[in-house]
């Protein structure tokens, strides 16, 4: 698939754009290089490679560790060293502030 490329323009919330692109740079990549990334996973899984859904997970569920990676990531919680100290710093940024 290597080659030629194409320049796309997109469209976006110019704060959601910098919480990405701090994001992103923890993670070692550009918007760019996440979004080439989502759109392979996409063709491999013929999908959106996550569930889509109007109902947000509640806390205690699967969605938790990816709020808490997303709380890291955003500074609004540090990253926890165990399990016990993981929900304390789910259950504070919850009490404090929404992502």
């Amino acid at each position: 698939m290597a080659g030629s490329t194409t320049n796309i323009s997109i469209r976006m919330d110019a704060e959601l754009k910098a919480q990405a692109d701090a994001l992103f740079a923890e993670l070692g990549m550009n918007l760019s290089t996440a979004f080439n990334i989502f759109v392979r996973q996409c063709l491999r899984e013929g999908g959106i490679p996550f569930k889509i859904s109007l109902n947000p997970p509640a806390q205690g569920t699967a969605g938790v560790p990816e709020t808490a990676r997303i709380g890291v990531a955003r500074g609004k919680m540090k990253s926890p060293d165990n399990l016990d100290q993981h929900n304390e710093e789910i259950a504070r940024m919850f009490e404090e502030t929404e992502l």
